[in-house]
Formats: C-alpha cells, sequence, structure tokens
C-alpha cells in the first residue's frame, strides 16, 4: 500500500489519496501501484495481464489466438465519437462481446462475470500515468485513483485535499470533464463512472454527468437510516457502492443510456441512492406478490422532482433481466398508467428511447383499452405499454372489463388511481337532456384494475399518498421525502412568503343581505335553500372575484416579479400564478392586458435575451404572459375564443412547449388546475399562489417550483390566500417520516359500519323493491328514473323515526333520518370502498343511496325562491359590501374577537347573570392565554397560574358553603364568591393587557418582546449580571437583552422562510445551532449553562411551532 507523504507537517492531497485507498482495499479490492501498472505497457490503458487471465479462466475452449483477438478488440475500440465508443465499450461489458471462433459457432464472450463475483480480478490504482500527445510533445495525465475490473478501468475517482479551503470538488469535475475528455479520452472510453470528493462531499456521477448532478449516496443496505451528516459520505460511498459486488450490481443494471441512434445527445446517468433501493426493494416485493397472487406489489413514496420515472425505468430493467428464474414472471409484460397527458408525454419520451436499456420488446402508447387488449392478446411476454387512467378506464365502447388475465402483467400507476378517486364513489349520471338521463354505476379503482387484469400484480408510485393508495396497491415499501430530496440537492428549498389583502365588509351592506333573507323566508324559500346560499354567497369564490381585489392582485404581483428579475437580471425565472376559478383567472389576465400591455406582444424572446440563430428558430412568437385552462361549453365568447375554442388542445401543447423553452418570451403563466402536477419547468422560480390548497394537491402543486436550476437557490411561493396552516400540515405528512397508510384493522372497522348503516337503509325500504338498483346490467335510463321515483319516495314520507343522538333519542322525519344514515353510511364507506373487496351489490345500494340523497337534497327547494335565484340576487350586494385595503405582507387573514377590546368588557357587563359572566371570562382567558402560550411561553405561563389560583379559590369558597346554601348558587350566600372570583379574573385579564401592551414600552415587536422576556427571566432566576435595567414607564428595559433578543428573532425569520423547515430536521438542527452560538457570542449566559440553554431553546422550539 501506497503511505502518505507529510509537506511541513501539513495534511496533504495525497495523505487523502492514501486514506481513500485504504478504505477501497477494506471494501475488498485489490491495491496495485499505477508505477507497477505502467511498467507492463506505458501507452495502454486496459490492464492486458488481468484481462487475458480473466478470458482464458472462463473461456477454456478457447485458443491462445483466439483469446488475443478478442484482447485485440476490446483494446483497439472505436466509434463514430468519443460518447459512442463510450457507450459500446459499456454495452460489451455488460452483455459482452460476440465473437466466432474457428469451430464456426458464434458465442457471447463475457468481459465481466456478474453472475459469480469472485471469479473476477478486481484493483484499486492510483497514480496510473496515461499518456498523450499535445503539440506533438509527449505528456502524460495521472487520474488519481482508478478501479479496474478484469483489466478494464470501470470508474475514476479525482480527490481534493480537504484541509484546503480553495481545493474543491467543483475543480475535481472539471479535471475529469474538461481535461481528461480533452486529453486522454481513451481511457474514458473504459470508464462510465466517476467520483468525486474532498473528504467532506463525496459525489457520484458518470464521466457525462454536469456537475450539479453528481450526488452523494447516503445509504449502504436496505432499510438503513439516511446519513446527512458531511463526513459520513465518504464511509457510506465506499460501503454503499463500492463494495466488488455492490458495485457490479450498480454497473450493470443502474447506468443509463439511451438507445444508441440518439448518442448525438450524449446523455449517460447513474442512479442515485434512493432509486438503486426503491427498484431493489420494489423487485423483491413484486416477486413476492407474483409468487403469493396477492396481486399488490406495493408503494412507493416518492417527493415530487426525485426521478421516479427513472425510479421506474430502473425497476422495469430488472423485472426484464433479472427475474428469467422465476418462472411466474419470466420476461414480464409492463403496462405504465398515468393521470394525465402531461405524464404520458414524459413517460414515452424516456422509455421510447430506452429499449436497448429495458431490452423488454416494443415500447408504445396505447389509444384505447381495445388497443392494449390487442397488443397483450398478440404476445405471451415482453413489452412495455403506456395509457392515461381516461383512457383505461373509458368503458363506452368497450364494455368488456377483461383485457388480459395472464399472471406475468406487472401494472405500474403512476399517480393514476389520484384521478378516479371521487368518480369512483358515486354513481355517475350523463349530460343527456332530462329524457334520456342515464345513472351508471361507478367501480373503485382496484376492481377496475383486477378486472382489466384478475392476475397481474400492480404498484404505485406517488409523490403525495392517500389513504387509498395502500389499498389499491399494498403497503410502503420505501420512501424517499421532500426533506431528503431538498438535502441531498436533488431539489432546492421552497420558500413561502405571505401577502395576504384583508377584507373588510360594509356593515350597512351585510344588515341588508340578511332583511333579504329573512323577506325570502317569508315569501317561502326553505330553510335548506336559505342556508345553502347563506354559504355559496359567503364562499372565497365572491370575495376573490371581486374586482378591485383583482387589481391590487395585479399589481402586486407585477411589482414583486419584476423587482425579483431585477435582482438577478442574468438568470431566467419565470412565474405562475395559481388562481381558483377560470372565470377569475381570466378575469385576472384582462386586468394585466390593461395595466401592462407590454407583456401582451407577441416575441420569440424578452428583449435583451442572449440567443443564437439556431435557438431563434426553435422560438415561436408569444407573450410574456398568457392563461392555460381548458374551455368550457359555457364560456362567454371572448374567453371561448381566447383559450383556443376547438382547438384549445393545441394551443396548450404550443404553449407548454414555449414555456419549456428557457430563453422563449413567455414568462409568466396564470392556470387554475393545468399544469400544476408532472409539469416539470427548472426555470419556474415564483408561485403567486390565490387558490385554496390543501394536503396532496396542495404539496403537488408548489413542487412545480423546487426542480434545480443553475444559479436558482430556492423556489418561492408568494401566497394570496392563506395557505400557511395547510402547508404545514402537507409538509408533516409528506415531507418527512409520517406514515398515513390506513391499518387492516381500520378497513375492517370501516366495513362493519359500513355494512351495519347499509342494512339500516334497507330496512328503511323493506316496503321498496331495491332489486333493479343492483342489477349490474340495468338500462342505465331505467337506474335514473329508478332513482327518482325512490327519492318521491322519501320526500313524501310522513314517518316519523327515532334517531339516536348523543345524550337522548329524537323523534325526526323519514327524510331526516335517511339523510343522516346516508352520511354516516358514507364516511365509512369511503374508507373501506377502495379496497375494492366489497361486494358488487353492496356497492351498487351505497351508490344508489347516496344517489337518491343527492335528489332529495335537490328536491327539498320547491319554491320559486331556490338557491341559485337568491345567489343571484345576493351576489351583487355581496360585490358592494366588500371592501379591500392595499395587499401586505401579513401573517394572518383576520382576527377573532379582541377580548382585551373596551366594547368587548362592556360586552360582557351585558350578561346578567354572575354565574354565567365568570364562565364565561374563564373560558375565554383560557383561550386568550392559550393564543399568548404560542408567542410567548414565559408570560402565558405566569397568567395561567393567576387564573389556576382564581379558579381553586373559588371552588375553596364554594365548598365551606353551609350545606343548605349550596345549591342557592344564583343566591346572596354564592353571590359574593361569584363577585370576587369576577373581580380576581378582571384583574388577571388587566394585567394580560398591560403584558402583551408592553412590548411597545420596550421598544420590541410582540414578537421580539417574548425572547426578550425568557432573557430576563433566565438572568434573574439564575443570578447572573446581563446589561443595566432602567425602568420606562413602569416596565423593566434592558437594552442589552432587547439587541440580543431581536438578533434571535431575526435567526428564526431566517430559516422559517422555508415552507417545509418545520419538518426538516437538517434546518431545525441548524437553527438550534445558529442560535446557540449567537447566544454565546454575544456572553449570554456569561458563564455556560446547558440548563439556561435549554429553558431558551423551549421558547424558541414554542415559537417556532406556533407561528
Amino acid at each position: 500500500m501506497a503511505e502518505g507523504k507529510t509537506y511541513n507537517g501539513n495534511y496533504c492531497e495525497y495523505d487523502f489519496e492514501v486514506t481513500f485507498l485504504e478504505k477501497l482495499v477494506e471494501a475488498g479490492w485489490t491495491y496495485m501501484s499505477g508505477k507497477a501498472m505502467n511498467s507492463a505497457a506505458k501507452d495502454e490503458v486496459v490492464y492486458a495481464d488481468d484481462l487475458l487471465t480473466f478470458l482464458k479462466n472462463t473461456n477454456p475452449e478457447l485458443t491462445i489466438d483466439e483469446i488475443g483477438t478478442i484482447y485485440d478488440k476490446v483494446r483497439l475500440v472505436g466509434g463514430s465519437s468519443e460518447f459512442t465508443t463510450l457507450h459500446n465499450v459499456y454495452n460489451w461489458m455488460v452483455d459482452g462481446i460476440q465473437f466466432m471462433p474457428n469451430d464456426g459457432n458464434a458465442k457471447i464472450v463475457q468481459l465481466i462475470d456478474f453472475e459469480h463475483p469472485e471469479e473476477n480480478i478486481f484493483r484499486v490504482v492510483n497514480q496510473y500515468s496515461v499518456e498523450y500527445i499535445n503539440n506533438g510533445q509527449r505528456k502524460t495525465r495521472r487520474p488519481d485513483i482508478l478501479l479496474f475490473v478484469n483489466g478494464l478501468p470501470l470508474c475514476i475517482f479525482e480527490l481534493k485535499n480537504p484541509s484546503d479551503a480553495k481545493a474543491t470538488i467543483y475543480d475535481a469535475w472539471e479535471q475529469i470533464n474538461i481535461r481528461y475528455w480533452r486529453d486522454i479520452p481513451q481511457l474514458l472510453h473504459y470508464c462510465p463512472l466517476a467520483c468525486i470528493s474532498d473528504g467532506v462531499k463525496t459525489r457520484l456521477g458518470t464521466v457525462r454527468t454536469p456537475y450539479e448532478h453528481f450526488y452523494a449516496w447516503r445509504r449502504v443496505n436496505d432499510g438503513d437510516k439516511v446519513s446527512t451528516l458531511p463526513f459520513d459520505e465518504l464511509e457510506t460511498m465506499v460501503q454503499g457502492v463500492y463494495t466488488p459486488v455492490r458495485f457490479l450490481e450498480i454497473f450493470r443494471d443502474y447506468i443509463y443510456f439511451q438507445d444508441s441512434i440518439y448518442d448525438k445527445d450524449e446523455f449517460e446517468i447513474i442512479c442515485r441512492y434512493p432509486q438503486f433501493f426503491a427498484a431493489r426493494l420494489l423487485k423483491q416485493s413484486i416477486i413476492k406478490s407474483v409468487q403469493e397472487k396477492s396481486g399488490k406489489g406495493g408503494t412507493y413514496f416518492g417527493a415530487t422532482g426525485c426521478g421516479k420515472t427513472y425510479t421506474m425505468a430502473f425497476l422495469a430493467r430488472q423485472l426484464a433481466q433479472r427475474c428469467c428464474d422465476i418462472p411466474e414472471i419470466g420476461s414480464p409484460t409492463i403496462v405504465m398508467i398515468v393521470d394525465r397527458e402531461e405524464l404520458q408525454k414524459q413517460g414515452a419520451k424516456l422509455f421510447t428511447k430506452s429499449k436497448e436499456f429495458l431490452k423488454i420488446g416494443e415500447v408504445a402508447i396505447v389509444e384505447s383499452r381495445a388497443h392494449l387488449r390487442q397488443e397483450l392478446g398478440a404476445r405471451q411476454s415482453g413489452g412495455f405499454y403506456i395509457c392515461t387512467i381516461q383512457k383505461f378506464c373509458e368503458r363506452k365502447d368497450d364494455p368488456i372489463g377483461l383485457i388480459n388475465d395472464r399472471a406475468n402483467i406487472i401494472c405500474f400507476s403512476d399517480e393514476a388511481h389520484r384521478t378516479q378517486l371521487e368518480h369512483a364513489r358515486t354513481i355517475q349520471f350523463s349530460k343527456d337532456a332530462d329524457a334520456n338521463m342515464k345513472a351508471m354505476l361507478s367501480k373503485p379503482y382496484a376492481k377496475v384494475l383486477r378486472e382489466a387484469f384478475p392476475q397481474a400484480t400492480f404498484v404505485g408510485f406517488t409523490g403525495t399518498p392517500i389513504a387509498e393508495t395502500y389499498q389499491t396497491f399494498g403497503d410502503e415499501i420505501d420512501r424517499y421525502s421532500m426533506d431528503q430530496a431538498v438535502a441531498d440537492g436533488l431539489t432546492v428549498a421552497i420558500k413561502y412568503h405571505p401577502r395576504i389583502s384583508k377584507v373588510l365588509l360594509d356593515d350597512e351592506k351585510v344588515k341588508q343581505i340578511e332583511g333579504y333573507y329573512k323577506q325570502c323566508g317569508e315569501d317561502g324559500a326553505t330553510y335548506e335553500n336559505i342556508e345553502a346560499s347563506k354559504k355559496a354567497m359567503s364562499s372565497l369564490d365572491v370575495i376573490l372575484e371581486e374586482p378591485s381585489r383583482l387589481e391590487r392582485l395585479a399589481v402586486d404581483i407585477h411589482d414583486h416579479y419584476t423587482a425579483a428579475c431585477a435582482q438577478d437580471p442574468d438568470r431566467i425565472q419565470k412565474a405562475m400564478i395559481v388562481c381558483s376559478s377560470r372565470k377569475i383567472a381570466y378575469n385576472l389576465l384582462q386586468i394585466f392586458k390593461d395595466k401592462y400591455p407590454e407583456w401582451f406582444k407577441e416575441k420569440k424572446v424578452t428583449d435583451g435575451t442572449a440567443v443564437t440563430d439556431a435557438e431563434l428558430r426553435e422560438l415561436k412568437e408569444v407573450p410574456f404572459m398568457a392563461m392555460v385552462a381548458s374551455v368550457g361549453k359555457n364560456d362567454k365568447e371572448d374567453m371561448y375564443n381566447y383559450l383556443g375554442g376547438s382547438s384549445n388542445d393545441k394551443r396548450s401543447e404550443m404553449l407548454d412547449a414555449a414555456f419549456k423553452q428557457e430563453k422563449s418570451n413567455f414568462r409568466i403563466v396564470i392556470v387554475v388546475d393545468m399544469w400544476i402536477t408532472g409539469f416539470d419547468v427548472p426555470t419556474l422560480t415564483y408561485m403567486y399562489n390565490d387558490k385554496p390548497l390543501q394536503k396532496h394537491t396542495l404539496i403537488q402543486t408548489i413542487s412545480r417550483v423546487n426542480r434545480k436550476y443553475p444559479g436558482k437557490e430556492y423556489g418561492m411561493i408568494i401566497d394570496y390566500i392563506g395557505i400557511r396552516d395547510n402547508m404545514r400540515q402537507a409538509m408533516k405528512q409528506y415531507g418527512g417520516e409520517n406514515n398515513i397508510a390506513p391499518t387492516e384493522d381500520d378497513v375492517l372497522q370501516a366495513t362493519l359500519v359500513f355494512r351495519e348503516e347499509l342494512s339500516v337503509l334497507k330496512d328503511c325500504f323493506k316496503n321498496y323493491d331495491l332489486k333493479p338498483f343492483i342489477d349490474i346490467n340495468c338500462n342505465p335510463v331505467k337506474r335514473y328514473e329508478l332513482l327518482a321515483k325512490a327519492a318521491e319516495y322519501v320526500f313524501v314520507s310522513n314517518q316519523e323515526m327515532n334517531l339516536d343522538g348523543k345524550r337522548s333519542v329524537s323523534k325526526v322525519s323519514f327524510q331526516t333520518y335517511f339523510l343522516k344514515t346516508v352520511k354516516r353510511m358514507r364516511s365509512a364507506f369511503e374508507i373501506c370502498q377502495p379496497s375494492g373487496n366489497l361486494g358488487e351489490e353492496e356497492s351498487a345500494l351505497a351508490q344508489c343511496f347516496m344517489a337518491i340523497a343527492g335528489f332529495v337534497r335537490k328536491m327539498s327547494g320547491t319554491t320559486d325562491l331556490d338557491t341559485d335565484t337568491m345567489n343571484r340576487y345576493v351576489a351583487k350586494m355581496v360585490e358592494e359590501a366588500l371592501k379591500y385595503n392595499k395587499v401586505e405582507s401579513v401573517l394572518e387573514t383576520g382576527e377573532e374577537e379582541d377580548i382585551f377590546s373596551p366594547e368587548f368588557i362592556e360586552k360582557l357587563s351585558d350578561v346578567k347573570m354572575p354565574a354565567t359572566k365568570l364562565e364565561n371570562l374563564v373560558k375565554l382567558l383560557r383561550k386568550q392565554i392559550t393564543e399568548y402560550s404560542k408567542v410567548n411561553q414565559i408570560a402565558a405561563k405566569s397568567f395561567q397560574e393567576m387564573l389556576e389560583k382564581t379558579i381553586q379559590e373559588y371552588h375553596e369558597r364554594r365548598k365551606h358553603l353551609p350545606l343548605e346554601e349550596a345549591g342557592e348558587t344564583q343566591e346572596e350566600a354564592s353571590e359574593d364568591i361569584i363577585k370576587k372570583a369576577t373581580e380576581q379574573a378582571m384583574e388577571v385579564l388587566r394585567k394580560m393587557k398591560e403584558s402583551r401592551e408592553s412590548f411597545r414600552k420596550v421598544g420590541l415587536s410582540f414578537e421580539e418582546k417574548a425572547f426578550y422576556d425568557i432573557l430576563i427571566a433566565m438572568r434573574d432566576k439564575h443570578n447572573f449580571e446581563y446589561g443595566t435595567d432602567k425602568k420606562i414607564d413602569g416596565v423593566i428595559v434592558n437594552d442589552k437583552c432587547k439587541a440580543l433578543a431581536q438578533k434571535v428573532k431575526e435567526i428564526i425569520d431566517t430559516k422559517s422562510s422555508f415552507a417545509d423547515w418545520l419538518n426538516n430536521q437538517n434546518v431545525r438542527d441548524q437553527l438550534k445551532f445558529d442560535i446557540k452560538v449567537c447566544l454565546i457570542k454575544n456572553g449570554y449566559p456569561p458563564q455556560y449553562s446547558p440548563e439556561v440553554f435549554k429553558q431558551v431553546m423551549d421558547q424558541v422550539e414554542n415559537f417556532k411551532e406556533n407561528n
């Protein structure tokens, strides 16, 4: 083994090289010095001794001359380009070389024995010299480390000195990708893999990988916890990639080249560790599922933007190439189902160029179920087919459920299950005229799949799993969360910036609206219709579409975007505006047109953009801003024509292509539902959100801005509607390690409840013929008529039923009883239905009862004053009632009632019953103390203690009342006690109000005062000196604690701008570290005290969780 060299006592690059060599030797490689290898053949990059030895040992039937011929073919490789040569040599190393021996029987000669790793010769070599000619002079290059297998150099390492801050892994990347390709390409022809390291960062890539796509390897074995510590990278890389057996596994199946005809693109990638482990684990799960005939291959939870499509490609290769010895699989057929055409295009773009990699036969997009049935019927194995869920589930022209019953069909579902959830639970009505109205039963996605492929195995791929995902595809096999993707540099962090417009209502108009509803009730409108109208008119859309609000929104977006781009003018930064409805989106677009007409001049590129003639020829003339949405049949003419009318699809495709072209003039898009899932534009940096979002839709939407792009440090969500709490919840669910899969017990319990409620409903209809409802072959028109008659049966019934309440049984109408029972049944149905385990009769009846309930609700509004009529009238009044102030950068959209205000005190005084007054006051105090604790834990704690003491004293006094007086709660005996307790509670309220407002006297913000209080409290508790106290207006002011509190709050503000910071342990740990450093640097406390740090950190944690 080589020995390290020390220069002036400093650790140098060679020392690090020796360290790396020793770790590789420990992993199983045999060391050989470059000098020893060069002495055999100085101008060769293939080590003849090892290659000849391997060929002789594995091909004893070949003669020495034949072995020599094979060696020469490998040694003298060439191609039409450097990349083509690399690709050809890689194919030889993985698949072997076709050779014709003297006996005339052609054979494949393997250069590496992947099935028997111990038969190969593994060497690690350092300082191996490779000669080249430059301007007639002979020169050499010496890669730091090379890995040879059977004399073939398969991986190159470039190392940089860990102790030299100026020596970076980027320098190492440049050596390989620039200097080595320029000077010694003959070495890189054999060397598809590259590793760069400086001891802190150790990254894996290929010899054609851009620098930003070199990644760390953070797991060694299945199930290992991911480590993000920098100094773990080297060890994890060696153990996770470079043990000889693992290295051969990765080298064989996890290096991806496009088909040879696309070599001009020079595209080569190596899997990332989440893709490697996901493919391995899913393969094992699929094999188990096929052998056990469970049909559920498992669920892969991979964060949006982490490369799930490539994970599918690596898995497909594993299934096609490494399952031949499993009779039940052999060479499988893979069907990939996606939820939209955008994902179908993405899938087709990859898989249609991957036939050589997959080795599975034909790769094709299928247009319909009939087409897929035809394709699968023509083969018994192989084939890769891509289909959208809409086409897959479309049965109008294909009544046959079965597509193919082979057991070697593997179905990949890429988010496809999500699209079908709502449609799968309810009866679907046709859009025909009433006379021809049809009612069609629906089925859960799991059942649709099983009918199509009764013996197939199904695998789910999703970035946002929901409970139904696991019921359809089985347990979670592996996951790669959003916080891991950010930590690994696969995606950029997402920052969140709230800019919410406050809404004020004109009180006079509100009174007019209430008066109108009262008059409607007197004129015959039902209570249900009035309540439905009130709900509709108070809905968000009524507020969001108000013209003056949209105008201010447009101005704010324009100003924010132009200012942001001006800060980094050389980087392309695109933006997406997400609106809650197509109408709002179009109205907002018109405001932009009126205010900023220059954004709507069609050009190929934005003024000042550097562009080549070749790039210019590829671009189309487009506006700077455009709206993309589907057309509606009732769209007004101007909106219908703007969106392309009957050519909407063609227009959308053109704009899709333009937005994805970096230098296109098209920079800002307005959307509603389109382009918010499966749409990858790395330059997309800003998302202006004006739409209520939650759960998986929220994550899918905001993830549009997390793609990597040179110079892009983060994506930003500018929120105008207040999705912060929903985002936190979604990040908690999808950002980390939380599992939302329902347990088997959950599904079982839901099934029992469902069947119990269904039985009750059947009993309600015991005198009604339900048989036509459960007839799967019932004519849809007939079913519709039967549903309408059943609804009338419920509506006209005058029967009274006993309804169990929380505390008692009450008499209700048959209609109320029916609707409440359906509601309970539906809740259970939504949990147990996706599994596909309910009987067809049960599912059909459930859908019919839910449809009947819908009919009944509509029939409740039979007067002329129905909900729609009231909505149209009230909408105008609401518009007039709405007033808006300017768009501000704020944290909350509204305020609850201020219990500290004089108005509240006055209102409380109006309460005549003393005990009620006390009860209300205590209840509201508890609530306010809880809210206060979210910001200022230490102050809230003292008020909580004061309140509890008041309550305790009250109860103690009550206990000592004479027995004969104890029941006279409102009489003189207890009135004094209640009055005393109320006075004490009011005193707590007064002090709390003073405390809340004291921040102004100290000269801090409300939030900063919370940290100021904890600093003062810890100083006093632990009796150390820090700054000088002054009394100003009755409040203690300490300038030193003030300054420190402001610094702590500033650190928190910086970290909390990242959208996933609450669930990203790396960010949280760094926040704690930064605050601790800040405290120490500012001499707080003067003597190191873990307890003081802990108390301060508790306040930090409390503040982070609640703000």
